[in-house]
């Protein structure tokens, strides 16, 4: 007797699912949807957090200690003019490292100009954003600062100064380089040019080179009367709004803007528009910088390093976990758990 078994083909490959890494992917909502209920109903989180107020940090009071120079400053070695690209943060980073190289040199610092980016599109000058009047004056004893290039200097470069030699310094260069490279140039020319000039100190300076950041920083740079203005308009509303905890709220930058997520190189949850979008974004803002031949974009492990801007569902979480001690060992096993269960119930 023969029975028939059917054909069996032994070319019939398994199909295995590769399982992403644990965090790897922008699973947010789907974690807020699983825990919204039990953080909403935790009520002592309202109570602790106004406790935060009442204490400085290890009870210590805060109080400025740089010390200004009284000291007359020795003849210059002539003009330093920078240009302070990238977003304002990176701007304001820039001006404080322009005058800690000027000081540093013993260079006269011209008022830094502000380059215009293709994605902002923000034509603002120095003075439209800082008092320029009180940088220059609260630094009078350390650097010298001035407006414009004089015209005795700038006829050489047919008042051009695009014709003024510029440096390409590359990024976190040490104080040491600017001694060695830049001022050889500076005292041949008398006027140099660094552009760009984001992020080219590196933070390893010596304690007289961070001096000068910081009495930039903390006591030169104010901004210019119409932002005052607002800023003081914006915080009265919101201690008028913020009644119920004595006037006192938290001031977040978000910066989730489509410059930042695109330069991040992160994934969301945006599909294959946001994927049109970004890459748009990116040779738009960068020109080629990540379509380099060679360059591989890893966009998990970018967010398993934690280098992926946070959404505004994301900022909840780390408000509460950080201003909440009790919350955050709480909050820290709810997320544990509940993202292990989406990691496997994505991968099953």
């Amino acid at each position: 007797m023969l029975f028939y078994m059917g054909t069996v083909s032994f070319d019939v490959v398994p199909v295995i699912k590769h399982r992403p890494t644990p965090g790897s992917v922008y699973r947010s909502p789907q974690l807020y949807a699983k825990v919204r209920r039990e953080m909403e109903s935790d009520n002592s989180y309202g109570d602790t957090i106004s406790t935060i107020w009442k204490h400085s940090y290890k009870g210590r009071e805060w109080r400025p200690c740089i010390n200004k120079s009284l000291q007359g400053l020795p003849e210059s070695n002539g003009y330093i003019f920078i240009e302070a690209n990238g977003g304002l943060n990176q701007q304001r980073t820039s001006i404080c490292n322009a005058v800690a190289v000027a000081g540093y040199l013993n260079a006269t610092l011209v008022i830094p100009n502000f380059h215009f980016h293709s994605i902002w599109r923000d034509r603002s000058k120095f003075g439209d954003i800082y008092d320029e009047g009180f940088f220059i004056k609260s630094l009078v004893n350390d650097v010298r600062i001035v407006k414009t290039v004089p015209g005795y200097i700038m006829e050489r470069f047919d008042y051009n100064l695009s014709n003024v030699y510029n440096f390409r310094i590359k990024a976190w260069s040490s104080i040491q380089f600017y001694r060695d490279t830049v001022l050889p140039k500076l005292l041949e020319e008398k006027i140099i040019r660094i552009a760009p000039f984001a992020n080219r100190l590196s933070f390893d300076a010596p304690p007289a080179v961070q001096r000068l950041r910081c009495l930039a920083n903390y006591q030169a740079l104010r901004f210019s009367n119409p932002i005052l203005t607002l800023g003081e308009t914006l915080v009265a509303r919101m201690k008028e709004r913020s009644a119920n905890n004595s006037g006192k709220y938290i001031s977040v930058h978000l910066r989730f803007e489509e410059d930042m997520v695109a330069f991040s190189c992160c994934v969301y949850d945006g599909g294959e528009q946001e994927k049109t979008d970004m890459d748009a974004a990116r040779e738009r803002g960068w020109r080629g910088k990540f379509t380099k031949p060679g360059r591989v974009i890893l966009p998990g492990e970018i967010r398993l390093n934690g280098s992926c801007p946070l959404t505004p569902l994301e900022l909840v979480f780390s408000i509460q976990a950080s201003v909440l001690r009790y919350f955050e060992r709480r909050i820290s096993r709810i997320l544990v758990s509940q993202y292990q269960k989406l990691e496997f119930n994505h991968c099953d």
